[in-house]
């Protein structure tokens, strides 16, 4: 999953630089029984994530500009804080959240709808897992076989070369185009 470093957002008071707190950028996806955000900040250090019942909070400095980032997020769902975990790697920090409610669809990250700019949807991961089930797979393993049967090596044999004898329908010298 490509993430990007953004920018940080400086202020000048009184003739000193301070580097004000920004959120990181994120992508999420659900999964049957844990929800995974993926926090976009390389060279991430002092890495915090605090798990609690329905939010989390995540904070690091990142990039060789050591840019201040905190995201405070209220969860859709309620998560077991003590089976949530997170790994850092030098691009990224993954939270894995797991779901108090194994099995139940989350639409969406957070408690409210509105729409929060460092945050989106990690379409590459996503699943829509809901709809899964094994008679499903069970029906396109029946499928896949009805493909395989059908026709038979009999049936292909003059593909290829065909019978340059027969005459087909499709032969017949077309019209002229007026």
């Amino acid at each position: 999953m490509g993430c990007q470093l953004h920018g940080a957002h400086i202020a000048i008071n009184k003739g000193q630089v301070h580097n004000k707190m920004q959120p990181a950028t994120a992508k999420w996806y659900d999964r049957r029984d844990y929800v995974f955000i993926e926090f976009c900040v390389e060279d991430s250090k002092d890495v915090h994530v605090k798990f609690e019942k329905s939010k989390f909070d995540f904070s690091c400095l990142g990039g060789t500009d050591n840019i201040k980032h905190l995201n405070e997020v209220d969860l859709y769902g309620a998560i077991d804080q003590n089976d949530s975990k997170h790994r850092r790697t030098d691009r990224s920090v993954l939270c894995c959240l797991r779901k108090a409610d194994p099995g139940k669809s989350w639409p969406r990250l957070t408690k409210d709808k509105a729409k929060l700019n460092w945050l989106s949807v990690d379409f590459n991961n996503w699943k829509d897992w809901e709809d899964d089930s094994d008679e499903e797979l069970s029906n396109f393993d029946n499928f896949s076989e009805m493909m395989n049967n059908m026709g038979g090596e009999d049936d292909l044999a003059d593909v290829d070369g065909g019978d340059e004898d027969s005459a087909d329908s499709d032969d017949e010298k077309m019209p002229d185009l007026e």
